[in-house]
C-alpha cells in the first residue's frame, strides 16, 4: 500500500471504531467455548467464516476503511490481552456468559436512551500486576494479517490506550513488582509500541487509539473518585497524554486515530460531560491525525471546543449512536455537521458512529439491520456535504 494512500486515510470523510454486532452463530460459538464444549479449534473456525463474511458485507457496503469487527475479542481491551504479569485483567468468562444469556432474556431495540448509568469499574475495582510485564503475543497483528488477507481495501486495527490501563492498574498492590505508576506505564509503553511497530512492519496502514478514560477528567464523579484515592486529576492527564504520544512516536506511513467516548456497554453509558475543560490541553498535546469524538447525544455538549482542533488534524464526529436502533436522517445529520462547521472548517471534519457496535461479545441493543442502515446512512451524508 503506497504512503500516498495511507495519507489520504488521515482526511477520509467517513469513518468507523472498530467493534461490529457479533452474528449469532459466532455468539452461540463463543457459549460453546466457554462452557468447554468445544475447543479452540471449532472457535477460530467460526471467527474465521465470521470475519470472512463481515469484510465481504463492509465491501458491499462501499466502506472505504473495514475492520474486523473485534470478532475474535471478548471485549474491545483485548488488544492488551495476551502480556504476561496481567492475568487479573483478563476478561471473566461467567460474566461474558451471564451478559448474552441477560441479552436474550431482554428487549432487544430500546426506545430511548438508557436512563440508567451503566458501572464502570476500573477506578473502584483496580488490578494488580504479578510480574513485570512482557508480551506473548500480539494478537492485534494476528487479527490484521487475517483481515487484510481478504480485501484489497485498507483496514485499520483498534488498540486500548495507555490511559485506560493506568487507570485500573492498582498500584499500591503491585509495588512489589514496580515501585511506582511511572515504571509500570514505561513498561506499557514498550508493549504498546511493540505492538504498533509489528503492525506498521505488517504494512498496516491505520492503528485506533481506543481511549474511553479521558473523558474521566469532565465527569464529575469520575473526578470526585480520582481525588478520593489521593490522585491529582491534572497529573493524571499529561502522564497519560505523553504515554500515548510516545506510543505513536517516530512512526512514519501509518495513520493514527484517537477515539474517545463516554462508555458504551450493551447500551449503556458511563460518564458525562462535554469536551470544554480539557479541550484545549488534548488537542494541542496529543498527536494523533484523527479525533473520533462521541456527539450522538446532550451528555457529550456543544461543537464549541473544536475551535481548539489545530489546523492540521481531523475531527470525525460521532453523530450516529450505537446504543439505539432509531436510524438517523440524512438530513439531521447534515444539520448537525453544519453546526460543528461554526466552530471549525467542514474541511476538517468526518463522520462516524460514536462508538463500536459491540464493545464486548453481547453488544448493544439494536439489531445487524440498523447496523448497517445507519452506515449508510452515514455514506449518504458524507457523499452529499463532501461530494
Amino acid at each position: 500500500m503506497s504512503l500516498e494512500f495511507t495519507a489520504d486515510l488521515r482526511h477520509l470523510r467517513v469513518d468507523q471504531v472498530g467493534s461490529l454486532l457479533r452474528p449469532s452463530t459466532l455468539k452461540s460459538a463463543f457459549v460453546s467455548y466457554l462452557r468447554k464444549m468445544t475447543g479452540e479449534q471449532e472457535l477460530r473456525r467460526a471467527q474465521d467464516g465470521c470475519i470472512k463474511e463481515l469484510i465481504a458485507t463492509q465491501e458491499a457496503h462501499q466502506l472505504p476503511v473495514l475492520t474486523d469487527g473485534e470478532f475474535r475479542r471478548l471485549n474491545f481491551m483485548e488488544s492488551f490481552g495476551e502480556v504476561a504479569g496481567m492475568d487479573q485483567w483478563k476478561a471473566r468468562w461467567d460474566d461474558i456468559l451471564q451478559a448474552l444469556e441477560e441479552q436474550q432474556a431482554t428487549e432487544t431495540e430500546p426506545k430511548a436512551d438508557p436512563p440508567a448509568r451503566g458501572a464502570d469499574p476500573v477506578l473502584s475495582i483496580r488490578k494488580p500486576v504479578n510480574q513485570e510485564l512482557r508480551l506473548v503475543r500480539n494478537r492485534p497483528l494476528e487479527e490484521y494479517l487475517f483481515a487484510s488477507d481478504l480485501t484489497d481495501r485498507p483496514v485499520k486495527v483498534t488498540l486500548i490506550g495507555a490511559d485506560r490501563i493506568v487507570q485500573g492498574y492498582d498500584y499500591r498492590n503491585s509495588r512489589s513488582i514496580y515501585p511506582g505508576i511511572d515504571e509500570f506505564l514505561a513498561d506499557v509503553v514498550s508493549i504498546e509500541r511493540q505492538i504498533v511497530g509489528q503492525l506498521v512492519e505488517a504494512g498496516c496502514p491505520y492503528v485506533q487509539i481506543d481511549e474511553p478514560a479521558y473523558t474521566r477528567y469532565v465527569d464529575a464523579r469520575s473526578l470526585e473518585a480520582m481525588r478520593s484515592l489521593g490522585e491529582d486529576p491534572s497529573t493524571n492527564l499529561q502522564r497519560s497524554m505523553q504515554a500515548d504520544n510516545a506510543v505513536i512516536d517516530g512512526f512514519s506511513g501509518v495513520t493514527f486515530g484517537l477515539h474517545m467516548c463516554r462508555g458504551n456497554r450493551q447500551s449503556m453509558w458511563h460518564r458525562e460531560g462535554s469536551y470544554d475543560e480539557i479541550a484545549e490541553t488534548l488537542f494541542n498535546g496529543l498527536n494523533h491525525h484523527r479525533f473520533l469524538l462521541e456527539y450522538d447525544t446532550e451528555r457529550s455538549g456543544g461543537f464549541e471546543p473544536l475551535r481548539f482542533v489545530p489546523k492540521d488534524k481531523m475531527v470525525v464526529l460521532g453523530l450516529i449512536t450505537t446504543k439505539l436502533g432509531r436510524v438517523e436522517t440524512v438530513d439531521e445529520l447534515k444539520r448537525r455537521i453544519e453546526e460543528a462547521a461554526q466552530y471549525i472548517p467542514v474541511e476538517q471534519l468526518a463522520l462516524s458512529p460514536q462508538c463500536g457496535f459491540a464493545s464486548n461479545i453481547p453488544g448493544n441493543l439494536l439489531s445487524e439491520d440498523n447496523q448497517w442502515r445507519k452506515m449508510d446512512v452515514m455514506l449518504e451524508t458524507a457523499a452529499q456535504v463532501w461530494g
